[in-house]
């Protein structure tokens, strides 16, 4: 028997992403039509962002835990979160968590070592690239990052949370990520990690000048190789 999948949702349209990617992957992996057994819970994005603004992570805990504790009670043996920004408040949530945990940038960290990539630009909202999420984690594995400047923060951060969380996805927002990554290539990086659970869908392999690591999409796969019992 396959486990249980529980989504921590955040914003739409990244969980949307990843709940796609788990039935297409669980399909490709047990055939037509089939993939393990997902439920999804999540509060409204204005209360985690009500948090984030804050700077409340102990808040931001909070709510994880609430989701978590009801998709425990929904049967989930596993927890997920296809949200970067809301690993932040990762480690105050795992001690108290009723499922054990994917984590959203080990996965991606785990993935740009099997690529030998070496340097990886980071691209999200302005908490994440700013914060200790990916940092931690790829320095844990000898892994560089480089993230872009503090104007390209602020209009990428503002891109995430004035369109793409509301499934805007513009050309001139397109042309602007494929500046930063060429910036980003001109630094060293080998690899871009699509860092926001949007970004994907905005930004595809492509459309940039480097490789793309698609946090989205190699969480779902990593849930769904663990729910098979793949990994």
């Amino acid at each position: 028997m396959t486990q249980h999948i529980g989504i921590v949702a955040c914003s739409a349209e990244g969980a949307a992403l990843c709940y796609r990617t788990i039935a297409l992957e669980g399909a490709q992996l047990l055939g037509p039509h089939d993939h393990p057994e997902v439920s999804m819970h999540t509060h409204a994005l204005a209360r985690y962002m009500s948090c984030i603004h804050a700077n409340d992570w102990p808040g931001v805990a909070e709510l994880m835990l609430s989701s978590a504790d009801k998709l425990a009670k929904a049967g989930a043996d596993f927890l997920i979160c296809p949200d970067n920004t809301i690993h932040q408040a990762f480690d105050l949530v795992e001690r108290r968590s009723p499922r054990p945990w994917l984590h959203i940038a080990q996965e991606v960290a785990n993935d740009a070592l099997r690529n030998q990539f070496r340097r990886l630009g980071i691209l999200g909202t302005r908490y994440l690239m700013e914060g200790p999420v990916y940092s931690e984690r790829l320095k844990a594995v000898g892994l560089e990052h480089r993230t872009p400047g503090p104007q390209a923060r602020e209009r990428i951060n503002h891109i995430i949370m004035e369109e793409l969380v509301n499934a805007q996805f513009t050309p001139p927002s397109l042309a602007y990520f494929q500046e930063v990554i060429r910036t980003l290539a001109d630094q060293g990086c080998d690899a871009v990690v699509l860092g926001c659970t949007e970004i994907p869908l905005l930004v595809s392999p492509d459309s940039s000048s480097l490789p793309t690591l698609d946090s989205t999409r190699l969480l779902a796969r990593a849930a769904v190789k663990k729910a098979i019992g793949a990994v």
